[in-house]
């Protein structure tokens, strides 16, 4: 989402992101528009969010509010239908920052059986968290980010224990 200072990365397929709650809605215009909009931004046709449509309002609980300007949802609200629509796209690729962390106890849950769905159907997650659980229960491989010294990669579990010994991360 941003420009690289350095570096490249190959990706083969589409990346699907929630890296913040408004998910790139636009305020103004209704659940239903931001959904065919989102959808279009990530390519598909209006016959391809049409087949989508119904399930994507139904997860996300927000069916009655269709017509409804996001601007009006509550942040839950936001969080529930931009989960709803990025998980729907099949994109292979799925980056979520700690944005489900706002959710309540129920929103969590039903998020976690689709991210685990979607991990045991072969796609790709990079979760950016700081709840321990999430990350050893959905990632085998980690990268603790720190200032000094360069960044740690490897296995999550040793990631983490990084991270705890880290008087910095405190």
């Amino acid at each position: 989402v941003m420009l690289p200072d350095e570096g490249t990365i190959q990706v083969n397929g589409g990346v699907g992101a929630m890296i913040e709650l408004s998910a790139g809605f636009v305020g103004d215009l209704t659940a239903r528009d931001n959904v065919y909009l989102i959808s279009s931004l990530h390519g598909f046709t209006r016959e391809q969010t049409d087949e989508r449509f119904d399930e994507i309002m139904s997860w996300a609980g927000v069916k009655r509010f269709v017509d409804t300007p996001v601007m009006h949802f509550s942040s839950g609200m936001r969080a529930r239908l931009a989960f709803s629509i990025v998980t729907r796209m099949e994109e292979p690729i799925l980056l979520v920052d700690e944005v489900l962390a706002v959710g309540d106890t129920a929103f969590r849950k039903k998020c976690g059986v689709v991210i685990d769905e979607m991990l045991s159907g072969g796609r790709t997650m990079l979760l950016v968290s700081h709840n321990e659980k999430d990350l050893l229960r959905r990632c085998q491989r980690g990268i603790y980010l720190r200032r000094e010294p360069a960044p740690v990669a490897g296995p999550i579990e040793e990631n983490i224990e990084l991270y705890l010994a880290d008087d910095d991360s405190a």
